[in-house]
């Protein structure tokens, strides 16, 4: 009958897009939905009515709000697409039954209205909490599930290596603790985990293959959605309580490093494995990968420098979804 609706879906106007993301469903309901043209059709003579059930399963679910920047722009249809792509990828990895918010833009300041740097692809702004080492560990190993997390566990040092360790909220959250989202002052709405922005005076493409001379936008919002989901060092925030990834950072078998000195990689097993090598670059995120020049022959997501015209998605053996 259509007396009730999820709120904000009773008459919205998504424009001239083939694909629509609906946030605020519950697993296992059976939703119905119609879409008009334009033209005015009459409720009397209403398109189809059509029906849909949320999965029942717990897992990753990600809730998606397109800033105005996105929504009035000339191209909104392939940048919401290429978002949409992104979070598809990324829900299709992960089980926790935990719900992420973001809030993307497409722009050229950040979310307090500063420029971007020139050199920035772009950047993401999340909430952390500081939690004490014994807590987070014991959710750390109490979450374990699957082989990777059973190896990695078993690699946790014996005595704190800091008296706190900091993950983002939704990071906390998929351990188990209670680390919600919150408001960004200068953002609509709310609570959101992070905020994606995209750098929209950069050359992107928002559709693969990508050409020569542009940048992949589905590979940097991959990119920085994956640090509001945990990605990240406590190297760039100071300070030295550590963040969860610190945990696991070596210089050669049995000997780890968590200093901007020498080298670091990512090992889940004392380090026999590199993994992927760290940034040791203060212009680049400590915690994103080491980046050869281009054309790189592993054009990682999370490598700290992109190159044009090269591309990469976030998988279950990728070093990022290994991380995640």
């Amino acid at each position: 009958s259509f007396n009730t609706y999820i709120k904000g879906y009773d008459g919205l106007d998504i424009g001239n897009v083939t694909s629509q993301i609906v946030n605020g469903l519950k697993p296992g309901v059976t939703y119905y939905y119609r879409v008009r043209p334009y033209g005015g059709v009459s409720n009397e003579n209403a398109p189809e009515i059509r029906a849909a059930t949320t999965m029942s399963g717990a897992g990753l679910i990600i809730n998606a709000t397109f800033d105005s920047s996105i929504t009035n722009n000339p191209n909104s249809a392939a940048i919401e697409a290429m978002i949409n792509q992104a979070i598809a990828t990324l829900e299709s990895l992960f089980s926790d039954p935990i719900t992420v918010s973001i809030y993307y833009r497409y722009t050229t300041t950040d979310i307090n209205g500063q420029a971007l740097g020139s050199n920035t692809l772009a950047e993401s702004n999340f909430f952390i909490y500081t939690i004490p080492w014994n807590t987070f560990i014991s959710a750390l190993e109490a979450d374990a599930k699957t082989t990777n997390d059973a190896t990695a566990n078993a690699t946790l040092p014996t005595s704190s290596l800091s008296t706190n360790i900091i993950p983002s909220s939704a990071g906390g959250r998929a351990v188990g603790l209670n680390t919600p989202g919150g408001t960004f002052g200068s953002l609509p709405g709310g609570p959101y985990d992070g905020a994606v922005t995209i750098n929209s005076g950069q050359a992107f493409q928002f559709t693969r293959p990508v050409n020569s001379g542009f940048y992949d936008a589905l590979r940097s919002t991959e990119h920085e959605m994956d640090e509001v989901m945990g990605f990240g060092s406590y190297l760039n925030l100071g300070g030295n309580d550590l963040r969860p990834q610190d945990l696991f950072s070596w210089s050669a078998p049995g000997t780890r490093n968590i200093s901007a000195g020498g080298s670091r990689y990512f090992s889940i097993n004392s380090g026999a494995t590199d993994i992927a090598g760290f940034n040791q670059n203060g212009s680049g995120d400590f915690g994103d990968w080491i980046s050869p020049s281009c054309p790189q022959a592993n054009p990682y997501v999370q490598n700290a420098f992109s190159c044009p015209g090269q591309s990469d998605d976030v998988s279950a053996t990728s070093p990022e979804g290994i991380n995640l």
